[in-house]
C-alpha cells in the first residue's frame, strides 16, 4: 500500500511567501508537461506492478490552473496508470479557479473526492499584502460551486503571523472559515523561506510581523475555536470532523511509502528517497528520451528513519506508537531514547500513556525544539 503525490508547478501568480517548486504558467509547455507526467507514471509503475495506490494528492503550484481538458487527461491517467479505483483523491485549488463550475465538474466526474482550497485569510487587505489574487467574496462562490457540483469533503488553509496581522484579524478569519461549516481545516504559522519575496523583505528590515507571543495566542485561538466547533486537532496544523482526516497526509506522518510524480516531486519507497528535477526543462528532457527524471536517490539509514519516525509521529495527536516502533526497528523507544523521553516528560513537553508518546499542549507550541532532541548523535548499526 502506498500513496501518490503528483506535482503541478504552474501558477497564475507567485505568492510572496511561497517557496514550492512553481513557475508562471504563461508560455509554459503545459500540454507536454501533462503528457510527460503520465509517461513518468507509466515508467515508474511498470517497475512496481503490484503496488496498490490507496491515496492520490495533486498539489502545486496550482493544479487548477490546468484547463478542463488537461484536468480530464490527468485524472483519466491517474485511474488508468495507477490502477486507482477508489480511495481519497485530493486536488489543491485556488478560489479564483472555481468561480465557474467547469473545472469542478471535470474533477468530480473523474473521481476527485476531496478539495483543499488555499484561502489564507478572509481580509482583502491582508490578501493583497501576501500576494494573493483572490478576494474573500471569491471563497464563498468557490465553496458554493463545489457543493453544487457534489463535493462535500472540502478543506481550506489559513495562515497566521502574517505581516501587520492582528490577533483579532486572525480570529475573524477563523470565524468566517468555521461559518462555512467545512469538515476539515488547516492553519499554518508563516515560515520565512529562502528565495521568497517575504524573506528578502525581512532581510531588508521591511517586514513587520506579529510578536512570538501574539503568534502563540493565534495558534491557541485556532486550537480552542476549532475544538469548540467539533473540528478536532489530529496534527499540529490540521483539524477535522471525525472521519475527515486527510488520509494522504497521514501516510507522510506515519512514515509510510509514497510515490512522487512531476517536477521537483519527492518519493519515499522502502528506504529509497528520491527527488525529481525541479526546473521544467530538466524534468521534461529525460522523459523525452525514455529516462526517468530523477535528480538523486538517497538510501535512508536506519538512524534517519528512526529520527523521522519520531519527528513525524509526534506531529500527530495520536503520537508515536511504541509497538509499531518496535515492530519496525526491532528496538524499543527506550533503547534509543532512554534519556531523551523522560527529560522531555519532566519539562512538560511530552506525555507517555497507552503505548503512545505524544506532545503535550505546551509541546505543540515548541514542536521544533522538541523534535531536535530526537536527532541521534551517532548512527545506529
Amino acid at each position: 500500500m502506498a500513496g501518490a503525490y503528483i506535482h503541478i508547478p504552474f501558477c497564475e501568480h507567485i505568492c510572496y511567501y511561497c517557496d514550492f517548486n512553481k513557475v508562471f504558467i504563461e508560455g509554459q509547455p503545459v500540454d507536454d508537461y501533462v503528457a510527460m507526467l503520465l509517461k513518468e507514471m507509466r515508467m515508474v509503475m511498470a517497475e512496481h506492478p503490484d503496488e496498490k495506490i490507496e491515496t492520490v494528492y495533486v498539489g502545486g503550484g496550482t493544479p487548477t490552473t490546468l484547463t478542463p481538458k488537461q484536468l480530464a487527461t490527468l485524472c483519466q491517467g491517474v485511474h488508468d496508470i495507477l490502477h486507482f479505483d477508489s480511495g481519497e483523491f485530493t486536488f489543491e485549488a485556488n478560489p479564483n479557479d472555481l468561480l465557474t463550475t467547469d473545472k469542478l465538474q471535470v474533477l468530480h466526474d473523474y473521481g476527485v473526492n476531496r478539495l483543499s482550497i488555499g484561502v489564507q485569510s478572509f481580509n482583502d487587505e491582508v490578501l493583497k499584502r501576501i500576494g494573493r489574487i483572490h478576494r474573500a467574496k471569491d471563497v464563498y462562490v468557490a465553496i458554493a460551486n463545489a457543493r453544487k457540483v457534489g463535493f462535500d469533503n472540502l478543506s481550506i488553509d489559513l495562515i497566521f503571523r502574517l505581516p501587520d496581522q492582528s490577533r483579532d484579524d486572525f480570529l475573524n478569519s477563523l470565524q468566517n472559515a468555521l461559518d462555512l461549516d467545512l469538515p476539515h481545516y488547516s492553519t499554518y504559522s508563516l515560515i520565512l523561506e529562502r528565495k521568497t519575496i517575504f524573506y528578502n523583505l525581512m532581510r531588508q528590515g521591511k517586514l513587520r510581523l506579529p510578536t512570538q507571543d501574539i503568534e502563540a495566542d493565534m495558534y491557541q485561538d485556532a486550537i480552542d475555536l476549532m475544538e469548540a466547533h467539533g473540528r478536532h486537532q489530529y496534527e499540529i496544523s490540521n483539524f477535522a470532523k471525525d472521519g475527515y482526516q486527510c488520509q494522504h497526509n497521514l501516510l507522510y506522518w506515519e512514515n509510510d511509502k509514497y510515490f512522487g510524480f512531476g517536477a521537483g516531486a519527492f518519493g519515499y519507497l522502502g528506504r529509497d528517497r528520491y527527488h525529481n528535477y525541479g526546473p521544467i526543462k530538466q524534468y521534461l528532457t529525460p522523459l523525452h528520451t525514455e529516462h526517468l527524471p530523477v535528480l538523486a536517490h538517497h538510501l535512508v539509514p536506519v538512524s534517519e528513519q528512526i529520527e523521522e519516525e519520531m519527528f513525524l509521529g509526534l506531529r500527530t495527536m495520536r503520537g508515536v506508537s511504541e509497538k509499531r516502533f518496535y515492530e519496525r526497528y526491532h528496538l524499543t523507544v527506550d533503547a534509543v531514547y532512554g534519556e531523551t523521553v523522560p527529560e522531555l516528560e519532566s519539562q512538560g513537553l511530552l506525555q507517555r500513556n497507552d503505548g503512545f508518546i505524544r506532545l503535550t499542549n505546551k509541546g505543540k507550541f515548541l514542536g521544533n525544539e522538541v523534535f531536535q532532541q530526537f536527532l541521534l548523535d551517532e548512527p545506529l548499526i
